[in-house]
């Protein structure tokens, strides 16, 4: 599955050359320049990894941080701070409010990149691989979907759903959230069509008690819960 990177600097010209770097390597990108749009966007739209600077408009990073681990969606994804900082308490404020690297510019693309790499693997361990949850076993590189040693007939839309939500368990989306990382920025589907499909994908657990994993959180959206 392709990871999306949140890229958090009021600098246009690093903001761009961040993104022309990230999408080379294959991640999706998305951007903020100020704190309230940070905060929006965080609101809006899932991502896997924040490289984040400490000086924005309206708001720094720290508070940011604190806004994302206060979040059950957001506490536990890894935080990169990207910034000018030197100074060694600044870093130690860093990691004492939950940031996971620290990084100074100027830096080198190569090691930032390697950084990236590390969380994410670290973050994200069986993602690369096979995803397992007792008798519920998601093949990501042959998309294959097992229960009680039976493989499920998904169709791509369910298949991208599961997976997506079962990469992050019981984090709940919600269905605009879903739209954005299933279907993507350009769709225009509505609330509806997600029932849907949850609802076919719920259909083809069931046939091996599995329509547990996935739960509906009334008001909210919808979780994969083991």
């Amino acid at each position: 599955m392709t990871k999306t990177i949140f890229i958090v600097e009021d600098d246009h010209a690093i903001r761009e050359m961040l993104r022309i770097l990230l999408e080379h390597q294959n991640y999706q990108v998305i951007e903020a320049k100020d704190y309230p749009q940070a905060i929006a966007v965080s609101q809006s739209t899932p991502f896997h990894l924040v490289l984040l600077d400490w000086m924005l408009p309206g708001g720094n990073g720290l508070q940011f941080i604190k806004h994302l681990k206060k979040n059950e969606s957001t506490r536990d994804i890894p935080i990169l701070m990207l910034t000018a900082k030197q100074d060694e308490n600044d870093q130690v404020m860093g990691f004492d409010v939950g940031a996971d690297d620290y990084m100074t510019k100027p830096f080198s693309n190569k090691a930032l990149i390697a950084r990236i790499k590390a969380l994410l693997r670290r973050s994200y361990p069986n993602n690369d691989a096979v995803l397992i949850f007792g008798e519920l076993k998601i093949d990501l590189q042959s998309q294959r979907v097992f229960l009680a040693d039976t493989e499920l007939s998904l169709g791509p839309t369910e298949y991208k759903l599961l997976s997506f939500l079962a990469s992050k368990p019981e984090r709940v989306f919600t269905r605009d959230q879903l739209i954005t990382a299933v279907w993507g920025n350009d769709s225009y589907i509505d609330d509806r069509t997600v029932d849907v499909h949850i609802g076919r994908l719920r259909k083809q657990l069931e046939k091996s008690e599995g329509e547990r994993f996935i739960q509906t959180v009334r008001g909210s959206g919808y979780r994969f819960s083991v």
